[in-house]
């Protein structure tokens, strides 16, 4: 390392916005890798998700991707929405992650809200510049964000092709505090490897549902064994969903819908892993599981304090 220990810096930056803005795919960017779940329906992103991103020369960054702001309708998104603004104030940076537009509507607004009354430095990233035409418009859309809340900096970005990420690493570092490192240097991510495991076939079974099921839907991994000198996991998984209707659609006609999550899924987990993959996937019925502090911790969300 050519950098003494006393010129790094390191700290802690969450990432928050509307669900669905682009938050997930942004902090994949970022680190270089697949983390936290990805997918065009809304509360995709459950757990808070601690990822790291190292840079031998500046430091380290730690992430926490949380789940959208929002107003909660049942216990899972009482969890959600307490987890997210929990995670304002323990941390050194907020990227705030807006689409572009001069239409601020009540969910921003609620942000903003939150915002105001915590002291850490916000970066307005405006994702998704690649839907903009005209340059005036991003001057626009700029200048509408302005007015509601006074920025550290505004960064128009465009996550899933990697406009702007150069500016949105540098300014990180400015903003982060000097100090040793929190992980080793190659680490990626603190979540265990059965719940990444666990959350890669819950986003390949989003991906491939329609739209009344997905949000009552978890995954739980039953066994996750590694076969000795095969270079080869065993991985038993079960889909929980809430009703007998929707078994049958995540199983599909003659088990297609159930195969096609599970080829997709076994794809993105034998790139994680590094090595061959055996998947197999039950579906459960446990009614109203969203609703049920008992079933909750079961399927891995703790409440914060």
């Amino acid at each position: 390392m050519n950098q003494t220990k006393e010129k790094l810096k390191s700290g802690f930056v969450t990432i928050i916005g509307r669900p669905n803005v682009g938050k997930s795919t942004l902090m994949n960017y970022l680190i270089g890798q697949k983390i936290a779940i990805t997918s065009n329906k809304p509360q995709t992103t459950r757990n808070r998700i601690q990822t790291v991103y190292t840079d031998p020369e500046r430091g380290q960054v730690v992430f926490l991707d949380t789940p959208g702001i929002h107003k909660a309708k049942n216990k899972l998104g009482e969890y959600m929405v307490n987890v997210a603004e929990h995670t304002l104030d323990e941390v050194d940076l907020i990227l705030w992650l807006v689409e572009p537009t001069n239409y601020v509507g009540a969910g921003e607004q609620h942000i903003a809200e939150v915002l105001k009354k915590v002291k850490t430095p916000v970066i307005l990233i405006i994702n998704k510049i690649d839907t903009v035409e005209k340059k005036e418009q991003l001057l626009e859309y700029i200048d509408t964000y302005r007015k509601i809340y006074d920025f550290a900096e505004i960064i128009p970005a465009c996550a899933l092709r990697g406009q702007g990420m150069d500016d949105v690493r540098n300014t990180i570092f400015k903003y982060l505090p000097y100090g040793p490192m929190f992980y080793d240097e190659d680490t990626v991510t603190d979540q265990p490897e059965r719940q990444i495991v666990a959350e890669l076939i819950r986003e390949k079974a989003l991906h491939a549902l329609s739209d009344e099921i997905p949000h009552g839907i978890a995954v739980t991994i039953e066994r996750m064994k590694d076969r000795p000198g095969q270079n080869l996991v065993d991985i038993d998984a079960t889909i929980i969903c809430e009703r007998d209707s929707h078994k049958g659609i995540i199983i599909g006609k003659g088990g297609s819908m159930l195969k096609k999550i599970g080829t997709n899924a076994r794809y993105e987990i034998e790139r994680l892993l590094d090595c061959r993959v055996n998947l197999k996937l039950w579906v459960k019925v446990k009614k109203d599981w969203r609703d049920s502090d008992i079933l909750l911790k079961n399927f891995g969300y703790k409440e914060e304090n």
